[in-house]
């Protein structure tokens, strides 16, 4: 299982930035070892984020996204300790989901 993905916030006025920092080896299958062989693609496909269980934000990725992959957007209207939660989904079917409070 992969670490926690790190969720931070910063509110100013009605909007609230959000920069997510997900740990990922992301490998896109193009790559080989030191023996030569390719290693197998491993990737996230799916990201989703909830406000208070509601979806505020649905994203594809791909093979060429970097390892651990750095997210940032702005939510209007969030409060404070608001439950914000992150899902991703990989290729090899792994799923993963962190929350934390808007501060």
């Amino acid at each position: 299982m992969t670490e926690a993905t790190r969720i931070r916030t910063q509110t100013m006025g009605d909007k609230t930035i959000v920069r997510v920092l997900m740990s990922h080896e992301m490998e896109s299958g193009q790559r080989k070892d030191a023996a030569g062989k390719i290693v197998p693609a491993w990737y996230i496909q799916e990201v989703s984020v909830t406000l208070n269980e509601k979806i505020v934000l649905v994203a594809e990725f791909g093979p060429s996204v970097s390892k651990n992959p750095y997210l940032q957007f702005v939510i209007k209207s969030a409060k404070s300790g608001d439950k914000l939660a992150l899902t991703w989904k990989d290729n090899k079917g792994e799923v993963r989901t962190d929350s934390a409070l808007v501060s």
